[in-house]
């Protein structure tokens, strides 16, 4: 017993006292998530001038983003005529839109001014948390604008029941709950698995796909599982949309002069449709079509460039230009933000 004993302590001795050795540099192999402190996210180039050219686009994009956003938030909630469900989405839509920019892109600009690419442990899982549950959340929300269409469309006589205002607040929060019971689900898998590949990330913000690639051996199948039951939900979310307009797009083409939108006449009440589906569809298409690529894509064509386009489609191009395609054909909202910057411009004079 003494020698187990003395055995042990020595043991103890070794690992309070370890031998002096040079610090492992950082991306270096690493035996479990415990030992790690930070991740490096990647770096868009290594001149100083490239660095602030990036932070610099980053920073257009941005403001560009939060500008559009911010005007239709506001113009939704200031005008008494845009207080309907579509209007109501939208707006949910444009909050969404500013909390999936807000999560990735300042960091990325920020590790570019002060020549860095280093994001805590704390701080990746906080950027997953809320990168997956705005996603996800958008998701739902588009879904339920495909939705909000086809009712107006396809059953207006019922419109007003289907979509009162209980009903609609009820959706929205279920796609919220939605967005961060996933959200919950997919950090707390992600940062249990251990990670033993070191801790370099092949994208500009923590994404799980990088994050899993630091896993040891098998053990990210579980976090695995859970991304294509994700997938699969939101490949659902995907076709009911589909389905929605190809029935929207079908009951348009039929419709006789005297079942026209708004009671207009059949030319015109088309238009005044496919300019309400349309610009919808497209930012579904865009949406869907980038982020699916980003997580289904063989890993055959997979490259760090390709990834950083894909990535750059799917998380900033939806938020800048979904204020600009909502109103750019849409009349009620160009009056609305028109009125609001008037009213802007009267206050400074």
């Amino acid at each position: 017993m003494e020698w187990v004993w003395l055995r042990e302590a020595c043991s103890n001795l070794s690992l309070s006292f370890p031998p002096q050795t040079d610090p492992p540099a950082q991306g270096e192999q690493m035996s479990n998530s415990s030992s790690l402190n930070e991740f490096l996210l990647l770096g868009f180039a290594d001149t100083r001038e490239m660095q602030l050219l990036h932070a610099a686009l980053f920073l257009g994009i941005y403001l560009a983003a939060l500008l559009g956003n911010i005007l239709i938030i506001t113009a939704v909630a200031c005008d008494h005529r845009l207080h309907t469900p579509i209007y109501f989405f939208r707006l949910n839509l444009s909050i969404l839109d500013l909390g999936s920019i807000s999560t990735t892109v300042p960091k990325s600009m920020a590790n570019s001014l002060w020549n860095t690419r280093a994001i805590s442990y704390s701080g990746c899982a906080v950027q997953v948390f809320f990168f997956v549950f705005f996603i996800l959340a958008e998701y739902c929300l588009l879904t339920l604008m495909a939705y909000d269409r086809f009712i107006a469309i396809c059953k207006p006589l019922h419109y007003g029941t289907l979509m009162d205002t209980r009903a609609c607040v009820k959706m929205a929060a279920a796609a919220w709950a939605s967005g961060f019971l996933t959200a919950v689900l997919h950090t707390a898998n992600t940062f249990s698995i251990p990670l033993c590949q070191g801790n370099v990330l092949g994208q500009f913000f923590c994404e799980i796909p990088q994050i899993l690639k630091l896993s040891c051996s098998d053990s990210y199948l579980r976090e695995a599982v859970i991304i294509v039951v994700s997938i699969c939900l939101a490949l659902g979310c995907f076709v009911f949309i589909v389905l929605s307009y190809v029935q929207i797009f079908t009951a348009v083409l039929r419709m006789p002069s005297e079942q026209a939108v708004l009671r207009m006449p059949s030319e015109q009440g088309r238009h005044k449709a496919f300019s309400m589906c349309l610009p919808h569809l497209a930012v579904v298409f865009l949406f869907f079509s980038t982020s699916f690529f980003a997580y289904l894509k063989p890993p055959s064509i997979s490259s760090p460039a390709l990834d950083l386009v894909v990535a750059v489609l799917y998380t900033m191009v939806p938020p800048t230009v979904n204020p600009l395609v909502y109103s750019m054909r849409n009349k009620e909202l160009k009056d609305a933000l028109r009125k609001l910057l008037q009213w802007v411009q009267c206050q400074h004079q």
